[in-house]
């Protein structure tokens, strides 16, 4: 956050884009966007800012220390209301832009693990992601909802690196890893190394469908990875992009329509399933829309609310 505030007055030129750790899909989504925006004569110019993913690009957009960010649809509800993990404190200071793609719930092991389903977790040293990151929260209600809390497996905070790294040397036994798919860093070490993706069982999925409503069935493809030849039961959360409330109209209207306009170019540059139909964007979101996205949408002929 003190690399944030550097030039952080409310005048800037720049947008900076809150994306999270390198190699993971909100670093490659926001570094795709932020190249094709930054190539339009429109006057914009934007900067891609590494975070420590949702919770800190929600709290960094509320504090004003960004102007764009991504979060899981899940972790944006509940920081608006201010429920759940955020019924201390709400953060609000932002509206919606679109829904960008789904994030799959990912644990990762070596293709050579003895970790044959998530009931072997039990006892292993495991990374749930960094601190404040949406994979963090994933992490801990699915391993809750295993019937493994605090003290029945060891947990740490890596960013997806880290965890990839780590992994390969042994220091841990699998990592958590909530992402679109195909995610870069995973992808890397299933070509090094070998990988296999932990089914979430039907037990465990419905558990966790029935006390997380942003929860949604997710089948991995085979061959989404190197090596990884059938599908792979699991769940997922949506991605939200995100503007700060005092980003003119005018200004969010563009960036919405270089969403779609650019749409391709950025899926191909991402490696991701992002949402191709304006009708999809806005499904599902429960927090008002920024008047700049409405204003897009309504040339569409879709009516979102603003309030």
């Amino acid at each position: 956050m003190i690399l944030l505030l550097t030039g952080c007055g409310l005048h800037q030129k720049t947008i900076r884009f809150g994306a999270a750790g390198i190699g993971g899909m909100y670093d490659a989504f926001a570094n795709a966007y932020v190249s094709i925006a930054n190539k339009e004569e429109n006057g914009l110019k934007l900067e891609t800012k590494n975070t420590a993913g949702s919770a800190a690009n929600i709290r960094l957009l509320s504090g004003r220390y960004i102007e764009l960010g991504i979060a899981q649809a899940d972790l944006v509800e509940e920081a608006y209301g201010g429920t759940g993990e955020f019924k201390d404190e709400a953060y609000q200071g932002y509206q919606a832009v679109a829904n960008l793609y789904p994030e799959a719930c990912q644990i990762v092991v070596l293709a050579d693990s003895d970790i044959e389903s998530t009931e072997d977790l039990l006892g292993k040293r495991i990374s749930i992601g960094e601190a404040e990151s949406g994979t963090e929260r994933n992490a801990k209600q699915i391993l809750s909802a295993l019937g493994m809390n605090n003290g029945m497996v060891e947990m740490v905070n890596l960013d997806y690196t880290q965890a990839a790294a780590a992994l390969a040397d042994g220091e841990i036994d699998a990592f958590f890893c909530t992402a679109g798919i195909k995610t870069n860093v995973i992808e890397e070490l299933a070509k090094e190394s070998g990988i296999r993706l932990l089914d979430i069982g039907e037990d465990c999925r419905n558990r966790l469908l029935a006390a997380y409503p942003s929860y949604s069935v997710y089948t991995v493809p085979a061959d989404t990875y190197t090596g990884q030849s059938e599908d792979v039961e699991t769940l997922c959360v949506q991605a939200v992009l995100l503007a700060s409330e005092k980003l003119s109209e005018d200004t969010v209207k563009l960036l919405t329509e270089l969403l779609f306009v650019h749409e391709k170019d950025i899926r191909y540059a991402a490696s991701i399933n992002l949402s191709e139909k304006e009708e999809d964007a806005v499904n599902g979101i429960t927090i008002p829309f920024h008047k700049g996205a409405a204003a897009y949408y309504a040339e569409h002929g879709i009516e979102v609310k603003t309030e």
